[in-house]
């Protein structure tokens, strides 16, 4: 490889030269794509675009027509698998594909290869019913994706305007079939899944040939649909079609129709439960009332609800007779306690100084307080405090009288 700078560019024809003397050392390859373009002209040669099946890329091939004749007649957007070199000319800086063999992939080929995707992706559990999310009861906007001005997107609009007028859709018109379908859904539903607005998404087609449903099918695409938090709804065609888009969907509608009914609810059945719901709730509460009312009509009607007061004299009996017994009972305590009293204070009179002084009785106490006790032991003249039972006296003594 050359090199070259500012000072020292490369002259075109080195930079061509050096571009074919490299894919001259590559070797011929096999690639798979979709015939776009085909062009036969004459001399023996036919040119055609091959495009990728799920982005939007494509490469120039030529062949002569002997080796395109082997495969014809071919449909529209055939797929194909070709045996090419790649040519580099340099006098126009082109690449071009030199096909030397061409050969259409077959249905059954194709079956082949979807069921071997579908196997993987179930292995890995994309389809598994854990992943599925539940449909929004009242969804306030709807994405759709759609082809470009389809029955499809009529049918699931007005049916959802029918069953629910408030309903809002955010359209997406593209591409459904061919090469650009796999990269304008996807584009459509990473747009519609950035909107934190839109509740669900319904991606619809409404039919088609096995060909024309193979976009859905694609790899890039169903891991897409798998890693949407927004719910997906499938109604890509009839009961028949089932591409792998289907199997990755929240669920699978049969039809447009049948997607619309499924996502939108009926604003009359609605208001039709609504009715019925309120209709059952006033009958219960109509029966919680009467119930009540019975209830209190019991009540009313015993003896004793007539009559209240007869609760009240009933027990008033009951009172006067207990406190009858309660006071005959106080009265009996206070004379048996009246009576031990007047003992208790009869037996203290007769223990009593007082009592004995009023007897007759004295007391004489000496000097020094001692009581007088042994007039031996009292000396002639001593003075002695003589305790009567009114009043006292003091006395000295002038004679012992043994």
């Amino acid at each position: 490889m050359f090199e070259t700078s500012s000072e020292k560019p490369a002259p075109v024809r080195v930079v061509t030269e050096a571009i074919k003397e490299y894919l001259d050392r590559l070797g011929p390859i096999w690639i798979e794509g979709e015939i776009s373009e085909l062009n036969e002209r004459s001399g023996g040669m036919a040119f055609m675009r091959l495009r990728d099946t799920s982005a939007d890329m494509s490469l120039s091939v030529m062949c002569y027509k002997t080796v395109l004749a082997s495969v014809q007649p071919l449909p529209p957007n055939a797929r194909v698998v070709i045996h090419a070199k790649a040519s580099w000319y340099t006098k126009s800086g082109t690449l071009t594909m030199s096909a030397k063999e061409i050969r259409q992939v077959g249905v059954g080929e194709l079956l082949a290869r979807l069921e071997e995707l579908k196997n993987l992706l179930a292995a890995e559990g994309l389809f598994s019913a854990d992943r599925k999310v539940a449909l929004p009861r009242l969804p306030k906007k709807i994405g759709l994706i759609c082809g470009r001005n389809t029955d499809a997107m009529k049918d699931v609009v007005e049916n959802g305007r029918r069953r629910w007028p408030a309903v809002e859709f955010e359209i997406r018109e593209v591409a459904v079939q061919g090469s650009a379908a796999v990269v304008e859904v996807s584009q459509a539903l990473a747009e519609l899944e950035a909107m934190a607005d839109v509740d669900v998404i319904i991606i619809t087609r409404g039919g088609g040939s096995f060909e024309d449903l193979l976009p859905f099918s694609d790899e890039s695409l169903v891991r897409l649909a798998g890693s949407c938090l927004t719910p997906i709804v499938s109604a890509i065609g009839h009961e028949k079609d089932s591409p792998l888009l289907d199997l990755v969907a929240d669920y699978r509608a049969s039809t447009p129709t049948d997607a619309a009914k499924r996502v939108v609810p009926d604003i009359a059945q609605e208001i039709a439960d609504i009715q019925a719901i309120r209709a059952r709730l006033l009958r219960k509460v109509t029966s919680a009332v009467d119930f009540e009312f019975s209830t209190i009509s019991h009540l009313i009607a015993r003896p004793v609800m007539k009559d209240p007061m007869v609760i009240v004299s009933s027990r008033s009996e009951v009172i006067a007779t207990a406190r009858d017994r309660a006071r005959r009972t106080f009265a009996a305590i206070i004379d048996s306690e009246k009576r031990e009293l007047k003992q208790v204070r009869a037996h203290l009179r007769s223990l009593s100084p007082q009592s004995t002084l009023d007897r007759g009785y004295a007391v004489a106490t000496l000097s020094d307080g001692q009581i007088a006790r042994d007039s031996k032991k009292i000396e002639q003249g001593a003075t002695l405090h003589i305790r009567l039972a009114k009043g006292a006296l003091q006395a000295t003594v002038e004679k012992r009288v043994d």
